[in-house]
């Protein structure tokens, strides 16, 4: 009896190490006797006790955050910067054989580079320009990871920290730029009422009853806001009149 309690123990032991389960998004790279027989996988995996050892990789993608790194621009700027990688496992034999730990090598070589490409931009581009960063920086680290059986799929650029003193000089410089927009439109906008006024007075001059249209129209206006003072209009030309008769007295009498 105790033979057959040996037997089963033997066999549950046996068949729990030889039968493993994998999940649809898991493979597992098997080492027997210390090579690599391949990714298995996902569904029931069969191994051989004692020579047969597994390793589980997920496929899923894998979102990386990179810390802050104090990165110094080509124009001299010291700033903090930060990312977001997206990666994940396209080949699970390099991963496990060719990287000890993917996950730290993948963290290391981002740090890197981000501050490297960061570094050989201004300012201005890393402000402006995220995209083109966040490609070169995808760009270097596919490059580097492939081999390892890595395809990075994004990478995002989330934050940029700026200095105190830098980001007063911004606030200072964007204030200018708006008032100097806001100086030009008001100048383009006396142009043109300039240019309409002159348009206005050609007119009136080719028709001297038009003025006097004016003037009564201005009138009506005057009256809709109920005031109790009344206008009477004269015309310009009038003293003009005026003044060139006393000019011929003041000579008569001179004489």
């Amino acid at each position: 009896m105790a033979g057959y309690i040996v037997v089963a123990v033997l066999g549950i032991f046996f068949i729990s190490s030889a039968l493993k389960i994998l999940n649809e998004y898991e493979r597992g790279v098997v080492f027997r006797l210390g090579r690599v027989i391949g990714a298995k996988g996902p569904g029931v995996v069969f191994l051989i006790p004692i020579a047969d050892k597994m390793l589980k990789v997920s496929l899923r993608l894998i979102v990386l955050s990179v810390d802050p790194q104090d990165v110094i621009t080509k124009d001299n700027v010291s700033v903090k910067v930060n990312a977001v990688i997206y990666f994940r496992v396209v080949d699970p034999n390099k991963a496990i054989v060719e990287v000890e730990n993917y996950h730290y090598a993948m963290s290391q070589l981002a740090q890197t580079t981000l501050r490297t490409v960061c570094g050989q931009a201004e300012l201005d581009d890393l402000l402006s320009n995220r995209e083109k960063i966040n490609t070169e920086v995808q760009e270097i680290l596919d490059l580097h990871t492939e081999p390892w059986g890595i395809k990075v799929t994004a990478v995002a650029l989330k934050d940029i920290d700026l200095p105190q003193e830098m980001q007063r000089a911004m606030a200072k410089q964007a204030e200018a730029e708006r008032e100097r927009r806001a100086k030009i439109i008001n100048a383009e906008g006396e142009f043109q009422a300039a240019a309409k006024l002159s348009e206005a007075a050609e007119i009136i001059q080719e028709h001297p009853a038009a003025l006097q249209l004016r003037y009564l129209q201005t009138m009506r206006e005057i009256a809709a806001e109920k005031n109790s003072m009344t206008l009477f209009p004269v015309p310009i030309d009038l003293f003009g009149y005026l003044l060139k008769a006393i000019d011929r007295k003041d000579a008569a009498i001179k004489l």
